[in-house]
């Protein structure tokens, strides 16, 4: 059973770009838009790209773990809408073709820890943060 509910991972499925957030080992934080898809089969995020390996949000997701990641966008009328997930990274050897057939293999796959969406169940009548469901869905592990 997936940690998302059926809209979101239907929201996911239907975008190709989101942002993540990571944090190096000053405490800096380091925000970049990223390619990336869901992977049903182990309910993770799965970032990639051409030189992923190379890359500073690679090797902070890599040694710190803890990221943030975000997807959102505003259809007409104006309907904000999107998904906050704060989780674990981790590397993997399978998964960058997921995204693009001419990415490597090699990605970073994100396991929920927290998930935040709003507009994603349904449109809304207005702008309230209220709307927003927060849950928690895991905990870190050692």
């Amino acid at each position: 059973m997936s940690v998302f509910t059926d809209k979101e991972i239907e929201y996911l499925r239907s975008q190709k770009l989101g942002r993540l957030a990571t944090v190096d080992g000053a405490g800096e934080l380091h925000v970049v838009p990223v390619g990336f898809s869901y992977d049903e089969a182990d309910d993770t995020i799965i970032i990639g790209g051409p030189i992923l390996r190379r890359t500073r949000k690679y090797r902070d997701a890599v040694q710190r773990r803890v990221v943030a990641f975000v997807v959102d966008d505003v259809p007409p009328p104006w309907q904000p809408r999107g998904i906050e997930i704060r989780g674990e990274a981790h590397a993997a050897d399978v998964g960058g073709r997921m995204i693009h057939p001419d990415f490597p293999p090699d990605c970073i796959r994100i396991t929920a820890r927290k998930i935040l969406s709003w507009g994603i169940e349904g449109p809304r009548q207005r702008m309230d943060p209220s709307e927003r469901r927060a849950r928690v869905v895991g905990q870190p592990t050692a």
